[in-house]
């Protein structure tokens, strides 16, 4: 068995003159809906064992929003910066733990999880995939490399709107 907790990036900051999006980090409403879903998924008791995390800041301000252990190995690449939900799949088929958490960008993130889901969820924001948006999905296979497409289980998917203003 394996899990895959799939997260966009939290809300970012458009009010950042001359940085680049790469750069732009988390506005007030991100840094809120960041921390609520770290909250809820501790409460959940969803733990990865290994988090892929794009490189951009505001992915990164999303990962230590979430407050997770430091023990959680962390795995940091520019690949994953809006990524296609090919590059983030086969990033996933490369990896050998349980449970993996992928913290990356639409469309990407959107596609991904329609691609994988088995039955979209009963959400109506599941096809938008809004920002923080996550989704937990359990596979019955025993290596990542044997990921299957529309054959994920749906554990979990909320939004941060569920727990903040």
């Amino acid at each position: 068995m394996k899990r895959l907790i799939l997260m966009r990036h939290a809300k970012s900051d458009w009010s950042g003159g001359d940085i680049t999006d790469f750069e732009r980090g988390l506005n007030p409403r991100g840094e809120r809906s960041a921390t609520a879903m770290g909250d809820w998924m501790r409460a959940q008791t969803l733990r990865p064992d290994h988090i892929l995390c794009s490189e951009a800041v505001r992915t990164q301000e999303t990962l230590k929003r979430l407050k997770f252990d430091d023990d959680i190995p962390v795995t940091r690449t520019r690949a994953l910066y809006l990524a296609s939900a090919d590059i983030m799949a086969n990033a996933l088929k490369s990896q050998t733990e349980s449970c993996v958490m992928i913290i990356g960008h639409n469309p990407g993130c959107a596609i991904l999880a329609e691609q994988l889901a088995r039955r979209a969820p009963d959400h109506p924001d599941f096809d938008a995939y809004p920002t923080c948006a996550t989704l937990v999905l359990d596979f019955d296979i025993q290596n990542w490399n044997d990921l299957p497409q529309q054959q994920g289980q749906v554990i979990h998917f909320v939004v941060p709107r569920a727990f903040t203003n």
